[in-house]
């Protein structure tokens, strides 16, 4: 099953860098859409159907924790798979995401890495 994914980060660049690691990580992708705050996620979440969201946290407008709370509130995207990828380290934080039901990676990180915990997070089987 190819993979719908959104990818959060106020970065162009690293959305940019995500991506391609995401292509590189094998993982059967149909379309990627791109958001650079939680405010223009939630317009994506809106306007696309999203198998997977790849979130940072500090962002302008919304941050990434804000979005997260958001989504898992609405009953309509309460389960969707998200991964916050993230440069943040503190162990306290890392635990509320997990507790949110959020998987993490933090930056930087291998396409190796990505995919399992993508897999992780959908329950694809990688071939």
């Amino acid at each position: 099953m190819a993979l719908n994914v959104l990818v959060v980060d106020d970065s162009a660049l690293m959305r940019n860098i995500v991506i391609k690691v995401l292509k590189l990580s094998d993982i059967d992708i149909a379309d990627i859409f791109q958001a650079g705050n939680g405010q223009e996620a939630l317009e994506q979440l809106n306007n696309n159907w999203i198998d997977l969201m790849l979130l940072d946290i500090n962002m302008p407008v919304m941050s990434g924790l804000e979005l997260l709370d958001i989504v898992r509130a609405n009953p309509e995207t309460k389960d969707l798979p998200i991964i916050m990828v993230t440069s943040e380290s503190q162990e306290k934080r890392i635990s509320t995401i997990e507790q949110k039901g959020a998987g993490f990676v933090h930056k930087p990180f291998t396409p190796e890495l990505l995919r399992d915990q993508i897999l992780k997070a959908t329950g694809v089987t990688h071939e």
